[in-house]
């Protein structure tokens, strides 16, 4: 039986995307392929397939001696535009790590991303389109479900929430690319409703726009409240008490938290965005400006017909990212690959 090696340091930064990928990824390939591939995670002998989610020095190293014994692939969870948004690096530094980004991509048999837009973006930087395979993420129904009625009540009452308030959910890194500005400021436009931000500053302050967030974080509108960074286990509970997953980014490729609130058939608000229609379709509610979020926003807050439309939505495109299917796209990638000429 041939095997894949996973190979991670994701685990090293609490809250952020990269982690949440990898862990369902891994335990999707764990529980639907094991009749065809081993998996073993972070092994120092090399797989069949070695399959890498992070670009460590380390495993960069590693390439040559892996793709004696077998085929290399690499996870794309980033490109140069999503880290200038995200981290405030020095120039020098910021050059040397996406050249050495680009290298890592370069030196691998096949790439992975989680967006079909990504495709463009990675031959625009000098990698051959053959080489790249498209696989959406994906969540677990057993991690993100629908909670009980009386959960939903005893957890609000634990967030110190009303029971009929309109809660509005955000989650990702405390980061100026999340549109954390924009999600503030809508807030503010709506002071009767709650808004939650579930994340913190996983790269501390050499993240992108830091002091000005944390004077923001430190000291919210009334109405907004900062979780700070929530381990996964509990991210479930606060999906359960939000009406509604707010993300007004301005980059990203795939946000786990997006599939995190459809599988709950939580409606989905984002800023209009080139790469969403690729990958959500229609079923998602979109604008360019706070004036267009506060108006989608209090058209929800009533929850009648127009609110269990954008649920149903929602429920629609959960289910086009099945376990069944992207775990079938995983083995015919895998399949593909490992039998492929070297």
């Amino acid at each position: 039986m041939p095997t894949i090696n996973m190979l991670s340091s994701a685990h090293k930064v609490k809250g952020q995307g990269v982690l949440s990928a990898y862990i369902e990824q891994v335990k999707l390939v764990e529980t639907e392929l094991s009749p065809y591939y081993r998996i073993v995670n972070n092994r120092f002998v090399p797989g069949a397939i070695n399959h890498y989610h992070t670009i460590d020095l380390k495993f960069f190293l590693s390439l040559p001696f892996a793709k004696f014994f077998g085929k290399t692939v690499a996870y794309v969870h980033f490109v140069p535009d999503t880290i200038d948004d995200s981290l405030k690096l020095p120039p020098l530094i910021r050059r040397f790590f996406y050249a050495y980004m680009l290298r890592f991509y370069r030196s691998v048999d096949h790439i992975v991303v989680v967006n079909p837009y990504f495709i463009d973006v990675l031959k625009t930087l000098g990698i051959s389109e053959e080489k790249v395979t498209y696989i959406p993420n994906y969540v677990s129904e057993t991690r993100f479900y629908r909670q009980s009625p009386a959960r939903i009540a005893l957890l609000k009452q634990q967030f110190g929430l009303p029971k009929d308030k309109f809660i509005v959910l955000g989650v990702g890194q405390v980061q100026t690319r999340k549109g954390i500005m924009d999600f503030i400021e809508t807030a503010k436009r709506l002071p009767h409703i709650s808004f939650i931000w579930a994340g913190g500053f996983s790269f501390g302050a050499i993240t992108e726009g830091y002091k000005e967030l944390k004077k923001i974080v430190d000291n919210p509108p009334p109405n907004v409240m900062f979780t700070g960074i929530i381990d996964r286990e509990d991210m479930n509970d606060l999906y359960n008490i939000a009406d509604l997953m707010f993300l007004p980014s301005y980059s990203e490729l795939f946000p786990m938290s997006i599939l995190e609130a459809l599988a709950l058939k939580l409606p989905v608000l984002l800023r209009d965005l080139e790469l969403y229609p690729a990958i959500l379709f229609n079923h998602y509610m979109k604008g360019a400006s706070v004036d267009a979020f506060v108006t989608a926003i209090s058209t929800l807050q009533g929850k009648d017909g127009y609110y269990e439309y954008w649920r149903d939505q929602s429920r629609q495109c959960h289910e086009y990212y099945s376990e069944h299917r992207v775990a079938l796209l995983w083995r015919e990638f895998y399949d593909r690959i490992q039998l492929s000429e070297k």
